[in-house]
């Protein structure tokens, strides 16, 4: 894919629109995902994620392939993402705790899963589900909705979010430790877990 990409991205600051749009049909929706889960608005994910590629064509004789042209993607648009939200509102401030080493390690990984399983007779649970887990991502603090939107949507590693956000690692862990205890909590006893059983049976 990556080598795909650079191929249409050669293409593209050549002056061929037809490669550019392959890139934009390509990752849309995956840009979108990225705004959506940030900006919690689907009107305004939508701007961010036009105002992205536009930002992209814009300097794509820039790039010069030190890193995928996904990942310039995404930062992008993470950044654009992070500059809607504080405009449309003022952003919580909350110091994140220092958090033991040892804790960090748990936390519930992959908290914006279910465990639910194929069943169709399950649609409606898994629904309420999604809706339960927006709710609570809403709840967030800007800073903590992100990166785990970004750890858990994107699948971004601890290196490539620390990079991404511009924050050490250490500062990624706790968030991400912080974010997820918040959401456990939001979601405690739905769908018959509780936060502590999400701790247990966490990697």
């Amino acid at each position: 894919m990556e080598a795909d990409d650079l191929a249409l991205v050669t293409k593209a600051q050549a002056g061929d629109p037809a490669a550019f749009r392959a890139l934009v049909v390509r990752y849309q929706r995956k840009v979108y995902a990225v705004a959506l889960g940030i900006v919690k608005d689907s009107d305004l994910a939508w701007d961010v994620a036009q105002e992205a590629f536009v930002r992209v064509h814009g300097h794509l004789g820039a790039f010069e392939g030190k890193s995928s042209f996904s990942t310039w993607l995404f930062r992008i648009a993470t950044h654009l993402s992070i500059d809607a939200v504080r405009r449309e509102r003022v952003s919580q401030k909350e110091d994140v705790d220092e958090v033991r080493e040892s804790d960090l390690t748990g936390g519930g990984e992959g908290i914006l899963a279910t465990t639910l399983g194929d069943d169709p007779a399950e649609n409606v649970l898994r629904r309420e589900m999604a809706e339960k887990i927006q709710d609570a991502l809403a709840t967030l603090p800007e800073k903590h909705r992100t990166i785990l939107v970004l750890r858990e949507v994107e699948g971004l590693s601890y290196e490539e979010l620390a990079e991404r956000l511009g924050i050490h690692k250490g500062t990624v862990m706790s968030r991400l430790f912080h974010a997820r205890k918040k959401m456990q909590t939001a979601l405690r006893g739905y769908a018959g877990r509780s936060a502590g059983d999400d701790e247990e049976s966490a990697p």
